[in-house]
């Protein structure tokens, strides 16, 4: 019996049968990377993902989290648009400043910085999201010996998460940030050792769907910095709220309603507490800006039938998409969406399950799907794709050549 697959975003077509990606061929887009694997990105898309959320956030900032793509021209197309940039290692500090971003607008979270990392921030002038006391006092140490005056923000690690959230962030013992009752007694820390305090970064999960529960998140989150700034005598220049903002991968998914986020987090914003009066607020994103801008071709190498069986094997795999093969974050494998490219539309036909071509039973991209029936040398779509894609996956394993990566369109 046949497995169902998630849905195809919006904002593809085909022309003769090949998908069109950004109203350009996929054939087309292949023959330009020059070979298949290759993760095509579509600026449009992201562009109409950053416009909606301004329409939506009225006077709250953007940031993209980093670590969802930080494939360079793409990187640099966002940069652009967005009021900062949130990196998750001097590696991605370092590419973020390559990209354009001023580094008074990047912020750099994430357990285990090395003092290094830490001393490349400082001398940078972008802000540390500190994790632990412990942190804290390497920074401060740090920025006397160079004689400067670190920009330094408070990780908190709420008592709460985002309920349904794909992963979850906060709440509990974590090794993320400062648990919220020690917060003011840092803030203290911090303001009595003359460090330039920059506010809070509150990030309670991640790939959340349900619109009421991102709204009751964020409205905890306003009253914990509230209460953080009150018991600390110290209101924080900026909240960042952290992001969650899920988008549909499988079968049962259904988009986040933004517009109702949006609109519940301006009554929050408009009736916040008086301490809170002069801070700003922040909503850090990435895989709901980039994550359906992005499709990843690979070719079928091999067709061939095992215990009565059709396995369509692929040039790409889990080693460039780990997250389709279910392997990242899934406790039950589902299907990403997928189709044939050069049959795109076509109506299914056949039962196959799809594979790459690492030496391992994980490596499985779709399994039991129904599919327009595809031959060698058609190539495969896996949609969903501009998220934690290549960056996120064992591109190194078994030696295999990375996929190639385009940007098309213009933001």
């Amino acid at each position: 019996m046949s497995k169902p697959m998630g849905g195809i975003p919006p904002g593809f077509d085909a022309d003769d049968g090949m998908l069109l990606i950004g109203g350009r061929r996929a054939d087309a887009l292949i023959a330009e990377a020059g070979d298949t694997p290759v993760f095509v990105y579509d600026a449009g898309l992201v562009a109409e993902r950053i416009a909606r959320f301004r329409a939506c956030f009225s006077g709250v900032n953007l940031h993209y989290a980093v670590k969802a793509n930080p494939y360079a021209p793409l990187l640099a197309q966002i940069a652009k648009h967005v009021d900062g940039l949130d990196v998750a290692s001097a590696g991605e500090m370092h590419m973020a400043i390559a990209a354009g971003c001023e580094p008074s607008s990047i912020s750099f979270a994430g357990p285990g910085k090395r003092d290094d990392e830490l001393g490349a921030a400082i001398d940078a002038g972008v802000t540390l999201n500190l994790e632990s006391e412990g942190e804290a006092d390497r920074a401060l140490a740090i920025g006397r010996a160079r004689g400067r005056r670190p920009k330094l923000a408070i990780r908190v690690n709420p008592d709460f998460e985002i309920k349904g959230s794909g992963m979850r962030m906060g709440g509990g013992a974590r090794p993320f940030g400062v648990d919220s009752q020690r917060v003011p007694a840092l803030v203290r820390t911090l303001v009595e050792a003359e460090a330039d305090f920059r506010g809070f970064h509150i990030f309670a999960g991640s790939q959340a769907l349900s619109a009421e529960a991102l709204i009751e998140a964020q409205a905890a989150t306003i009253a914990l910095a509230a209460r953080l700034a009150g018991e600390a005598g110290t209101a924080p220049p900026m909240v960042n709220l952290g992001g969650g903002f899920g988008i549909p991968y499988v079968y049962g998914d259904h988009p986040l309603d933004v517009e109702t986020v949006g609109a519940a987090l301006q009554e929050v914003l408009a009736a916040r507490p008086r301490i809170l009066a002069a801070s700003g607020f922040a909503i850090e994103l990435g895989r709901w800006l980039v994550g359906e801008a992005g499709v990843y071709l690979t070719r079928i190498v091999d067709r061939k039938i095992s215990f009565g069986k059709t396995f369509l094997v692929t040039d790409g795999g889990m080693h460039h998409q780990l997250a389709a093969s279910g392997n990242f974050g899934q406790v039950v494998r589902r299907n990403f969406p997928a189709a044939i490219a050069s049959r795109f539309g076509q109506a299914p036909d056949e039962e196959v399950s799809i594979v790459g071509c690492l030496c391992t039973p994980l490596d499985r991209l779709a399994d039991d799907v129904m599919m327009t029936r595809a031959d060698v040398g058609d190539v495969v779509a896996m949609f969903v794709a501009g998220a934690y894609g290549r960056s996120a996956s064992p591109e190194t394993f078994l030696g295999h050549p990375p996929a190639r990566e385009l940007l098309i369109g213009d933001m």
